[in-house]
């Protein structure tokens, strides 16, 4: 079994050994990945999540290091939670938000409180309390909207299609001022279509591969919808969690906007092939929903020869070796998560 820390780079250690370090979101997927990767470099790790329902939050994500992390139920939009959690941290990961996109599409204002809001109450607690802090704020590739070209790169313009996306395109533009303002260091990434262990399973609305692992794992048929010829680019989270560590070691990725993703293309038929393959699972197509026809963006795929050329980050993981190992984890925990 993989852990986020197994296949680090051995540099990053004397980066983070002996620092502080505060993740919002902690006991979500990426957030406790993140979590555990950093206890395993030394880092003395406060988590602040509130647990909102049907957010993905699980305790039992950080059960490996539960006794060598400190958990309150602060929430980024409370200002003097926030101001007891930045105190004395070295680096803040900035993974809280609303990240359904369906909620979006029916109810923005979650978007706009949480995402926005948070995130500036998040910032001015640093502003106050805390600017020698490092701020690593992860957004989605979603900020783009529809793909003018491929691969997209960071200069790419930003026309989201919905509330979910640019709540995060304003949260990155709060920390992008905070930072030229204030002081207060940030490196603000993009992150693609992540998966693996530790996400929420409960329902379907975050994360396509990780649903259709559980559709797998339950033995029902995986539904492509349309032609299955849509192309995104599937990082396994290990990869994404080396990614933002990287990002918040180098003093050079600041003020930077870097995708982290996976430039070798990956179309939903392929996806569903593959997973067909390794669980003896069926697929069938679909006609899209109203409501996921309207969030389609189409193709997608990151450039990411930026963060590969500043950071000499590039992903480890095949799809085949990823989709394996999340396999494992939600055989071996699925009572945890179903």
């Amino acid at each position: 079994m993989s852990s986020p820390v197994a296949l680090l780079p051995a540099s990053l250690g004397s980066r983070f050994d002996g620092s502080r370090a505060l993740v919002t979101g902690g006991l979500g997927f990426i957030g406790s990945n993140l979590a555990i990767a950093l206890v395993g470099l030394g880092v003395d790790v406060s988590i602040c999540d509130p647990m909102l329902p049907g957010y993905g939050a699980n305790p039992f994500n950080i059960k490996p290091v539960k006794s060598r992390v400190r958990v309150s139920g602060g929430d980024i939009r409370d200002a003097e939670a926030m101001k007891k959690a930045v105190d004395g941290q070295d680096f803040v990961f900035h993974l809280a938000g609303q990240v359904d996109h369906i909620l979006s599409l029916t109810d923005p204002f979650p978007d706009i409180d949480i995402n926005v809001k948070g995130t500036a109450v998040l910032m001015e607690a640093l502003k106050h309390h805390n600017r020698k802090a490092r701020v690593v704020y992860t957004g989605t590739r979603g900020q783009y909207g529809p793909a003018v070209s491929l691969p997209v790169s960071e200069t790419a313009p930003t026309h989201p299609k919905g509330l979910y996306e640019i709540s995060n395109l304003t949260a990155e533009k709060i920390i992008e001022v905070y930072d030229e303002v204030h002081g207060i260091a940030s490196v603000l990434l993009r992150l693609t279509n992540i998966y693996g262990p530790r996400a929420q399973m409960k329902h379907s609305r975050y994360g396509v591969v990780n649903w259709f692992v559980r559709v797998a794992l339950d033995g029902k048929p995986l539904q492509v919808f349309g032609d299955g010829k849509i192309k995104r680019d599937f990082l396994y989270v290990d990869d994404c969690i080396e990614a933002i560590l990287l990002s918040a070691a180098n003093d050079g990725a600041r003020r930077e906007i870097l995708n982290v993703g996976d430039d070798r293309a990956t179309t939903f038929r392929e996806l569903a092939v593959e997973l067909a393959r390794l669980t003896g699972a069926t697929w069938s197509y679909a006609p899209f929903s109203a409501e996921r026809k309207a969030q389609e963006p189409g193709d997608f795929v990151s450039d990411i020869s930026k963060i590969r050329r500043m950071l000499g980050w590039s992903p480890r993981t095949s799809l085949a070796d990823g989709l394996t190992r999340t396999l494992d984890y939600y055989r071996r925990y699925k009572d945890r998560y179903w």
